[in-house]
C-alpha cells in the first residue's frame, strides 16, 4: 500500500497541515470526569520494611511521595505538551504496601468538572510519586524497580466510561 493509497485518519492533535496543536475543547460541555491510575514499585523486603518501620535516613518516604503525586497532578499541563490546565477538584493518591511483591501499589484518583478528561493527570500522579518513593529510599536500595503504570478506569466524557479488564491486571 502506498503513502497516498491510505485511508485519511483525523487526529485530534495535528491540524491540517499536520502540526501539533492543542485540540479545542470550547465547545464541549463541562461534566463530572474522574479517572484512577496505578503504579507497580518492587523492592527488597528488607527495604519496605525499612520504609514501614520508618527508618529511612531521607524521613518520610510515603508522605512526601504522596504529597509529589498530589502536586504532580496539578501541573500535568505544564509537563506534558498539548494537555489542557485543568480545574482539579479532588486529587486523592493511596501508597499500599504490598509484601508479596514486595514493595507498593500507588493509586491516585483524580476528579473534576470539565471539558476534558483527567485520564493524564492520574497517571501523572502515580509516576511523580514512584519516582518519589525511590528518591526517598534510594539511600536503602537502588534496585529499586518502577515496573508498571497504568489506568484502571475513568468515567465521563464523550467517549463514555472505560474498566480495565481484569486479564489485563498486570498485579493479578
Amino acid at each position: 500500500m502506498t503513502q497516498n493509497s491510505k485511508k485519511s485518519i483525523d487526529l485530534s492533535h495535528l491540524d491540517a497541515t499536520g502540526q501539533a496543536q492543542m485540540v479545542d475543547v470550547s465547545a464541549k460541555s463541562a461534566t463530572t470526569r474522574q479517572a484512577t491510575a496505578i503504579a507497580i514499585v518492587r523492592m527488597k523486603p528488607e527495604t519496605l520494611n525499612a520504609i514501614e518501620s520508618g527508618n529511612s535516613p531521607k524521613g518520610d518516604v510515603l508522605g512526601t511521595a504522596r504529597i509529589a503525586g498530589i502536586m504532580a497532578a496539578k501541573q500535568t499541563s505544564n509537563l506534558i505538551p498539548l494537555c489542557h490546565p485543568l480545574p482539579i477538584q479532588k486529587v486523592e493518591v493511596n501508597i499500599t504496601p504490598n509484601p508479596e511483591l514486595p514493595g507498593y501499589e500507588i493509586q491516585a484518583t483524580v476528579k473534576i468538572k470539565a471539558e476534558t478528561g483527567v485520564e493524564m493527570e492520574a497517571l501523572t500522579a502515580v509516576s511523580i510519586a514512584a519516582l518519589t518513593l525511590y528518591d526517598m529510599a534510594k539511600a536503602i536500595e537502588k534496585s529499586i524497580t518502577i515496573e508498571q503504570i497504568y489506568l484502571v478506569n475513568k468515567t465521563g466524557g464523550k467517549s463514555g466510561d472505560y474498566l480495565r479488564e481484569s486479564n489485563l491486571d498486570p498485579i493479578s
